[in-house]
């Protein structure tokens, strides 16, 4: 992968951690409870991380054969079991660059809420 295509894949996944970081700290008031659920139930309506992953694919127009290979191109030494895909070579090709990305955003995430979380004003009980 040329420098230039990691630089942008490294920008894409830093942005989607981001976004997803956030809508979990305000969907459960905060680090802990996000980190907590995302460790718990990833793929709950609550945390939709396969929804997720779908939507910013779309959103960064990479829900296609080239998009796919830029991802898998970026992971290209992660593992992966094909044994039970069937479908077009798209679709196998997008379905398994989703999965592997879906993978790595669930590390990058829990990673980030765990620092988030470790930032979090302490509460004192009244004096």
């Amino acid at each position: 992968m040329d420098l230039h295509e990691r630089q942008q894949f490294e920008f894409f996944l830093q942005t989607a951690t981001e976004r997803f970081v956030e809508r979990l700290e305000q969907r459960f008031r905060g680090a802990a409870g996000a980190l907590e659920a995302l460790r718990c139930q990833p793929h709950s309506e609550q945390v939709w991380l396969s929804g997720f992953v779908d939507a910013v694919f779309d959103d960064f127009l990479l829900s296609n054969i080239d998009g796919a290979c830029f991802i898998l191109r970026a992971l290209a030494k992660r593992p992966v079991d094909v044994e039970s895909t069937r479908g077009t070579i798209e679709n196998v090709l997008v379905g398994i660059a989703k999965d592997q990305f879906m993978k790595l955003l669930l590390l990058k995430s829990q990673e980030a809420l765990e620092q988030h979380s470790g930032y979090q004003p302490v509460q004192f009980g009244a004096e």
